[in-house]
């Protein structure tokens, strides 16, 4: 199929040659490149948002495919989670290729998104974000995906889903959220409620995002793809995020009486999560040393209480793993420090790790929301949900979203044979969620 352009000549620049004279003058050449996962950027028209979209963009390192979420703007055209896999489309630049292989992949990993050419064919959000790219890298692909309005877990599940594409095709991809801030509320109050929106975004939360949006009625249309791509951007290994532009259209058009709001903030690759970064730091110690670290600095995610797994994998094959269903510990970060620990030195399927090692592991940590009882193994999922099986004192928990997992039954068979429960006896089943942390 061939998406042809619908709002050259209004958002930008009608014809290549003034689009690109536009483009020369929005984008930073000069600025410094980063290796970035993911970025907000604004989709209006050039002459009110281009300005911060082309800083954003500037400091983007270029890969050869984005994947480009905007919110849909034409309710009931076309569904509400809708992927395109296949195709072009065309702008004043010339073309741009979906990459087909990254599309596929994502769709079958996500149980929301669904093949929906339709609601593309309106929308503004994915086109203006194009000609940016083609600036840079004119043969760039893309997979375009439009967001309704839905729950968090939706969100959640679409951004573990990009995510799990991504790692599975082994290619380097950013994932651009396109979409506006606060609409159509004076300067002052539209720049109070966009500095609660990004700070949240900038926590890489979001929950909390989300929450903001509806306690503090903020009428950003970026909260749905900026919510999956950070969901995304964390399981890909995010580690912080920065504000590089923030403006609104008064600053244009000098009206501040009724505002939209714009920001441009990336999303860049870290080494390691601070919390996988702790259980790292206590293994080394530990094995080297026979000491028990105490955490010094202890951020806001390691502060609550929580069950907690860390896993350990050496050269993509694991290593040790030990966690608890329910909190021992006073915080996230001593719940850490005990069962990473654990992992390397007590995991009776191995030996204990040696110095030797150390140089060739790898380590996640998975924090367990509360077990929730469930009536139903229909009220499972194993990429969503973890699993527990309990008969008496005998209980058998399973990590959601492990390789070669594939199925509830499955999920529950293992959890069987863990805790020694044969296959007829009768159970209890509880799931839960995690946040991986790598």
């Amino acid at each position: 199929m061939i998406r042809e352009p619908v709002v050259a000549g209004g958002f930008y620049p009608g014809t290549a040659d003034r689009l690109k004279s536009v483009l020369e003058q929005l984008v930073e050449e000069k600025a410094v490149k980063e290796d970035v996962v993911g970025a907000l950027m604004p989709h209006a028209g050039y002459e009110y948002s281009g300005g911060v979209a082309g800083a954003t963009i500037s400091r983007v390192k270029f890969t050869d495919t984005f994947v480009i979420m905007g919110p849909g703007h034409r309710p009931g055209l076309g569904g509400p989670f809708s992927i395109m896999t296949e195709g072009v489309w065309k702008t004043p630049l010339g073309e741009v290729a979906i990459d087909e292989e990254l599309g596929k992949k994502i769709l079958a990993s996500s149980r929301f998104l669904k093949e929906d050419y339709v609601a593309h064919l309106q929308e503004h959000a994915v086109e203006v974000q194009l000609p940016f790219l083609q600036y840079f890298k004119p043969d760039v692909r893309m997979v375009p995906i439009v967001l309704a309005h839905a729950d968090v877990t939706v969100y959640q599940e679409i951004g573990q889903a990009l995510a799990g594409a991504i790692r599975e095709i082994g290619r380097e991809v950013v994932i651009i959220a396109s979409g506006d801030m606060t609409h159509y509320e004076p300067q002052k109050v539209a720049e109070q409620k966009d500095r609660q929106g990004v700070e949240a975004i900038l926590s890489l939360d979001e929950v909390e995002l989300l929450k903001r949006v509806q306690e503090q009625d903020i009428s950003m249309c970026a909260y749905a793809p900026a919510a999956s791509m950070i969901v995304a951007a964390k399981e890909l290994g995010a580690g912080g995020a920065e504000l590089v532009k923030y403006q609104t259209s008064g600053d244009t058009t000098g009206d501040y009486s009724a505002v939209v709001g714009y920001a441009g903030i990336i999303i860049k690759k870290g080494e390691m999560s601070p919390i996988a970064k702790l259980a790292k730091d206590v293994v080394e110690k530990y094995v080297r040393e026979g000491e028990r670290p105490r955490p010094e600095v202890l951020t806001p995610e390691m502060r609550g209480r929580a069950g907690v797994f860390v896993s350990i994998h050496k050269n993509e094959a694991l290593r040790g793993c030990i966690g608890t269903f329910e909190p021992v510990e006073s915080n996230i970060a001593e719940e850490i420090v005990s069962n990473a620990i654990s992992s390397a030195t007590r995991d009776p399927r191995f030996l204990p790790i040696t110095v030797d090692e150390l140089k060739d592991l790898d380590y996640s940590v998975d924090v367990l929301t509360t077990p929730e009882p469930i009536d139903s193994k229909d009220q499972l999922d194993p990429k969503r949900y973890g699993v527990i099986v309990e008969a008496g004192w005998r209980r058998g928990l399973l990590l959601p979203d492990l390789e070669g997992v594939d199925s509830v039954d499955e999920q529950i068979d293992i959890c069987r044979q863990k805790a020694g429960i044969a296959p007829n006896e009768p159970v209890n089943l509880y799931r839960f969620e995690v946040k991986r942390h790598k």
